[in-house]
């Protein structure tokens, strides 16, 4: 087991990648502390792991506000004695262009995809370097790395991310914390969902999307769990301040 003896707090972890990756941490030995601002969905989850054998904890949690990150964080030290792992996961995306997105809406998107990450790895961050080490994983994607029509809050929000996780890491690199993130393609999930629902012919956006991807399908939340779980382990004990892309070949398909 990859991640015996660890323990990991995961956001986002109602549905979708977070859910998936908070599972698959579990099936390698970590103990979980599933978070998300849904607190039935978070608690969903962890009864999910705990029922499979595993070991897990819910926190009802809005990324976006320090108290209760810093709450979520204190407690998930008390839950295992210790933090080994925390995936920021938690996202949004509100579909326009910059004509069309109101300032709210853009001050949100990047509070919940930007903003939570500053605030978790801050409330985090005296405790890995007390230890001696950590882990801190990041939720990007590829639409921070390339332009996505009528998405520019979200693409702007994840091209920060990757930086972010950049700059984190070599913050971080003196005290053995590792801070990588991963860019996803489409991956099949509610949000996805919702993106494909938002635009003017859902089926045929997701059969455009679906085309994108040499490998034939979208990405499955499992895939995305499977590179942090990576990232996650001491199989990646020389990595950090990388953006790993989990697309199936969406970007090497990619002209120019």
């Amino acid at each position: 087991m990859r991640l015996k003896g660890k323990t990991a707090l995961v956001t986002g972890a109602a549905s979708g990648i977070g859910k998936a990756t908070a599972e698959r941490f579990a099936e390698e030995g970590a103990v979980i502390v599933c978070a998300d601002k849904n607190g039935e969905g978070s608690k969903a989850t962890a009864k999910a792991i705990n029922d499979l054998g595993g070991k897990a904890f819910a926190e009802t949690l809005d990324v976006t506000k320090s108290d209760q990150v810093n709450a979520a964080i204190a407690n998930a030290i008390q839950y295992n004695g210790g933090l080994d792992i925390v995936v920021n996961n938690a996202g949004i995306t509100i579909v326009g262009s910059v004509e069309q997105m109101s300032e709210a809406q853009w001050d949100t998107e990047m509070d919940v995809n930007v903003k939570s990450i500053y605030l978790m790895s801050k409330a985090v961050w005296a405790h890995m370097k007390d230890r001696k080490g950590g882990v801190i994983l990041n939720t990007a994607s590829i639409a921070g790395q390339i332009g996505i029509p009528q998405d520019a809050a979200y693409c702007a929000s994840k091209a920060a991310v990757i930086m972010l996780t950049r700059c984190m890491a070599k913050d971080g690199a003196g005290d053995k914390i590792r801070v990588n993130c991963v860019c996803p393609g489409f991956i099949d999930t509610p949000m996805i969902q919702g993106y494909f629902d938002d635009q003017d012919d859902p089926a045929a956006a997701r059969e455009f999307a679906t085309g994108l991807h040499p490998l034939g399908r979208l990405g499955l939340a499992r895939d995305i769990a499977n590179g942090f779980l990576f990232l996650a382990s001491d199989d990646a004990e020389w990595i950090t301040g990388t953006a790993l892309t989990v697309d199936g070949g969406l970007m090497a398909a990619l002209p120019g």
